[in-house]
């Protein structure tokens, strides 16, 4: 993604905007483990949360005098209200509240949409999408929203464990019973057998070059929309390389990223402990200067002095915490959301970053 396309993702905006307390106005069971909640967007607030399809929503909650946040994927068509799913994890402290304990008139804090994950939605386009999960949250937003273009056209290749764990499985249904011949839907099940053995399995680089040699006309493809868990979307990277797909054409979000690769996790050696590094920080125009240690983390030391940073997920996929080195030396441990083109023009992941120069300037308002 470009400079450019970059700020058309974030609306134009270098600074960070607020939170809104927002009221539920739904939340609606998509399986025994998930839920789609829908917030109701006053009308004040309605141009600050329109988004685009593919773009998250931050939620902040405070627990026990602690802020927390999470970064959750929008499964509404553009122009609808913000709605996210949310499939419990065991021991989650978001993911349970938002499954079991919400209920419609609550309000909850959200900060207005945000991300990459997103191209303009032209006419007459074909638009390909590969999920596993709970990666089907972004892509039923692209997808609704694609196919409200006549011209258009959706192939979505959706991988699951069984019939019961499938998410939107009749939003999904009536989207192909209302675009019949633009709407290809494959669900592939790893538990659960299927009539045709091709849809029964994982969605591994084997099959996924299966079904892509033989259901999807690549050549057609304008754009191919990738979110599962790491295996999934580097396996489907692979796939499509190798099938002739322009990279630039690709789009990749990840849910959840259980442990980097080992390329990406930190270099082995001890770093030096104490207040090393002279780290600046600029985030809204303002400058702040403090000492900060080695052996943590830009934004973890930073937020000590500096509680305004943007952050969300803490594990390098949402890019709520990018910023630019403008100066001095920092090692980058983990990126799933930052473009080639960004870490070439200096910017990084602060979550997932350490100082290493003596001084380091990092301008999140770049």
């Amino acid at each position: 993604m470009s400079a450019t396309a970059v700020e058309a993702a974030t609306g134009g905006r270098r600074g960070r905007p607020d939170f809104h307390a927002l009221p539920v106005a739904g939340v609606d069971a998509l399986t025994d483990d998930a839920v789609a909640v829908t917030f109701d967007v006053p009308d004040d607030l309605a141009e600050v949360f329109a988004f685009a399809a593919g773009q998250s929503l931050t939620v902040r909650r405070v627990v026990d005098g602690e802020e927390h946040r999470r970064s959750y994927s929008i499964c509404a068509a553009e122009g609808e209200p913000p709605r996210i799913a949310v499939r419990e994890i065991p021991g989650g402290l978001f993911s349970r509240w938002l499954t079991r304990e919400l209920r419609v008139g609550e309000v909850v804090e959200v900060q207005p949409p945000s991300g990459g994950f997103r191209a303009p939605v032209g006419a007459g386009e074909r638009h390909l999408c590969i999920a596993a999960g709970s990666g089907i949250t972004p892509m039923l937003s692209v997808a609704a929203t694609a196919l409200r273009d006549p011209a258009s056209s959706v192939t979505l290749l959706y991988g699951n464990r069984t019939t019961s764990s499938v998410m939107f499985a009749e939003e999904l249904a009536d989207l192909k019973d209302r675009h019949p011949a633009r709407f290809d839907l494959v669900h592939v099940l790893s538990r659960e057998p299927r009539e045709v053995e091709l849809f029964s399995g994982r969605l591994d680089v084997g099959r996924l070059r299966d079904l892509l040699t033989r259901l999807v006309p690549l050549a057609d493809v304008d754009h191919v929309w990738l979110c599962g868990p790491h295996a999934l979307t580097s396996g489907a990277q692979e796939v499509l390389t190798a099938l002739g797909v322009p990279p630039e054409r690709v789009h990749v979000e990840l849910f959840y990223v259980d442990e980097a690769p080992p390329e990406l996790r930190r270099a082995d050696r001890a770093a030096p402990v104490g207040e090393t590094s002279e780290v600046e920080v600029v985030l809204d125009g303002r400058r702040t200067t403090d000492p900060l240690p080695r052996d943590r983390t830009l934004l973890d030391a930073a937020q000590r002095v500096r509680s305004d940073l943007p952050f969300a997920c803490k594990g390098g996929v949402c890019g709520t915490c990018r910023a630019r080195v403008v100066e001095g030396e920092v090692e980058m441990v983990r990126n799933y959301a930052l473009e080639p083109v960004e870490v070439e023009q200096g910017f990084v992941l602060t979550c997932q970053s350490f100082p290493v120069s003596d001084r380091v300037v990092v301008d999140y308002d770049a």
